[in-house]
């Protein structure tokens, strides 16, 4: 698939200067490149184009335990790097003063590609969707008013708000703005995988994963579609209901009967550095995935007809296949975008 937008992750040496170093320098639009195996993108850069300043400025609000209420939850608290920016190992996500929240870490890769977020999509924007987790009291707890209070009273912040943006302004909308621009550019493009369907060097992959991509086209992929495996949908998939949550999913948005234990379908990306699984952190290994769809969907009312055929639930698989299904995932692993220093605190 061809590129409608053109841009290369160029980050020049002149990001080590400070913005108020000269008088004359004028921040620089970030170029990028939408990957050849990639569909167009959903988000609309002519919105807001990312900047070197732009991004910088979000990078460091995405890392700044000092907009949460007790002065350390900050995004990366949550979303860790080399975890493909999840929370791995924790089946629910940990915000101010030890709180647990009700859902597990979901990752933050091509979220420009999206049109909604979130697991039962209450954010439509990318833009707006860090106001969910910032000011919630389990999570972030943030306030606007000591967020920018505490911004303007930061001398880098200062300098990186006024070469940003036009108007040099420390608001709440200059602050999404920057925390949007970063997002965008946290792209995971460059797994073995990618190189394979690219036809480029280091994209060989074995007779196993060559079989158990067939599988998963097969079995698999009407849900997590394309090469950013997700169809941005919204599915029940079949898990029994937890009592201790009753989380009913996209009905809390919607509130239409059809979307209760729908949540959205996610991104199989990086899934080898992702456990725990599900929206709720209740499966472990990638095995126990394999098991789940193959043997435990639970029947209801909005379950999606994929899993019940004539009644018949699930999807058969033999171990063969889970075994090449699970190396095929494997290769989705990008460890390229799991140390890149671009998106890393230090």
């Amino acid at each position: 698939m061809k590129a409608k937008y053109i841009i290369l992750l160029i980050f020049p040496l002149l990001w080590s200067c400070s913005a108020d170093e000269s008088e004359d320098y004028q921040d620089v639009p970030l170029n990028f490149q939408v990957p050849a195996n990639f569909p167009p993108l959903a988000y609309d850069l002519a919105n807001n184009q990312p900047t070197e300043k732009g991004f910088e400025l979000g990078k460091k609000l995405f890392y700044d335990g000092r907009l949460a209420s007790d002065g350390i939850v900050s995004c990366g608290f949550c979303h860790i790097q080399e975890d493909a920016f999840t929370h791995h190992g924790h089946t629910l996500s940990h915000g101010v003063d030890d709180a647990i929240g009700t859902r597990n870490t979901p990752p933050i890769q091509n979220l420009a590609y999206q049109t909604t977020f979130m697991y039962d999509g209450a954010a439509s924007h990318l833009d707006l969707q860090p106001i969910i987790p910032f000011t919630s009291p389990i999570e972030m707890n943030g306030d606007f008013a000591k967020a920018i209070a505490m911004m303007k009273g930061d001398s880098a912040y200062q300098n990186l708000f006024k070469v940003a943006f036009t108007d040099g302004q420390i608001n709440s909308e200059n602050m999404l703005k920057a925390l949007g621009q970063f997002m965008v550019m946290v792209t995971s493009s460059n797994s073995r995988f990618d190189k394979y369907r690219r036809n480029e060097s280091g994209g060989t992959l074995t007779q196993d994963e060559k079989d158990g991509y067939a599988i998963f086209n097969q079995k698999c992929s009407t849900c997590h579609a394309t090469d950013l495996f997700t169809d941005n949908s919204f599915r029940n998939n079949g898990l029994s209901i937890d009592p201790a949550y009753n989380d009913i999913g996209r009905f809390r948005v919607t509130e239409l009967p059809q979307d209760k234990y729908k949540f959205k379908v996610p991104s199989l990306r990086n899934i080898e550095k992702t456990a725990p699984y599900m929206h709720d952190g209740r499966l472990f290994t990638i095995e126990a995935v394999m098991d789940h769809y193959n043997s435990g969907i639970v029947n209801s009312a909005t379950l999606d007809p994929i899993l019940n055929k004539n009644g018949s639930l699930g999807i058969p698989l033999t171990a063969t296949e889970k075994s090449k299904i699970i190396a095929f995932l494997k290769t989705l692993t990008d460890t390229q975008y799991l140390t890149d220093k671009r998106f890393s605190e230090y």
